[in-house]
């Protein structure tokens, strides 16, 4: 299984930033200690060419980006103060998705960006601690660059997928899907393909059953040749952020019904880790290692 990182990219953060930068590291060692997978599956991305951002985000954002002429009500928005590094690591993670979803269409069935996930960047504004969409530039990308017909993008965040949602909205080559909480951010809700927006404190049973109803609408209204998948840890009972109260072993109930369901309808996968907030960054770690584990199934 090929395993897309970008974690030595630093993105240079304040002190007591709540941002957990430092679980994606954590995660690869985990990993390549796991005795689950090579050396040589750990491959560095390309950065994302701003060909390949624009087709999902306005060229002009682009460049505000990439000169660092975002205003200030911009960078709060964000979340992470502006920097070179802030620009290679925007792009580093959008090419990861891109070559995880690229690996997966030429063979791999399967592979894994061991970041992204960053679907609140909108296509002219970031927002939520994401710049730029790697879904969305991903599922374009392979559209244009691969032959790709129907995607399909399920996001199992806790937190909605408001950018992806919004940025695809008159797309219907690209069918979006958000499972997440019905009270948390963004306060604002955009209007995915399929939405379900949960309670808090829902646990593992509920939950997972309302994901099967979720993925049971998905394939009887496409039939997606690439399903890019957000495996989202914060949902975690464990999470700052999630609220949704889900154990480690309902995380790994949920990351088995998705891939088995892609499997089924042969539908290839790539797979982003999106959001976790968890005080312990082990408990961070533990969540998306089980998910590119499981995942690492579906290659053979």
């Amino acid at each position: 299984m090929q395993l897309f990182y970008a974690d030595h990219f630093v993105l240079p953060l304040p002190p007591g930033h709540r941002f957990p930068m430092d679980k994606y590291r954590r995660l690869r060692e985990r990993l390549l200690a796991s005795g689950h997978f090579p050396p040589e599956s750990f491959r560095e991305p390309p950065p994302a060419t701003d060909v390949q951002l624009t087709r999902a985000h306005d060229p002009g954002y682009i460049g505000r980006v990439a000169c660092g002429e975002l205003d200030a009500a911009e960078i709060r928005r964000i979340g992470f103060p502006w920097s070179p590094q802030m620009v290679e690591r925007s792009r580093r993670s959008s090419g990861a998705t891109m070559e995880a979803a690229r690996a997966a269409l030429r063979g791999a069935r399967c592979a894994a960006n061991l970041a992204g996930g960053t679907h609140h960047a909108h296509r002219d504004f970031g927002s939520g601690f994401c710049v730029f969409n790697d879904a969305a530039v991903a599922a374009r990308a392979m559209q244009a660059e691969e032959g790709v017909g129907q995607v399909a993008i399920i996001d199992c965040d806790v937190h909605q997928g408001d950018g992806t949602a919004a940025i695809l909205a008159d797309d219907p080559s690209i069918f979006t899907f958000s499972i997440h909480g019905a009270k948390n951010f963004p306060a604002h809700k955009q209007q995915s393909d399929l939405d379900i927006e949960l309670a808090d404190d829902t646990g593992d049973a509920d939950y997972l059953a309302a994901l099967s109803r979720g993925l049971d609408e998905v394939f009887s209204r496409v039939r997606p040749e690439l399903v890019i998948y957000l495996a989202g840890a914060d949902p975690f009972a464990g999470d700052r952020l999630g609220r949704l109260a889900l154990s480690k072993e309902g995380l790994l109930a949920r990351d088995r019904a998705v891939l088995e369901r892609c499997a089924a309808r042969g539908a290839v996968i790539a797979i982003a880790m999106a959001g976790g907030y968890a005080d312990e960054i082990d408990d961070i770690v533990d969540i998306h290692a089980a998910t590119v584990i499981e995942a690492s199934r579906y290659t053979r």
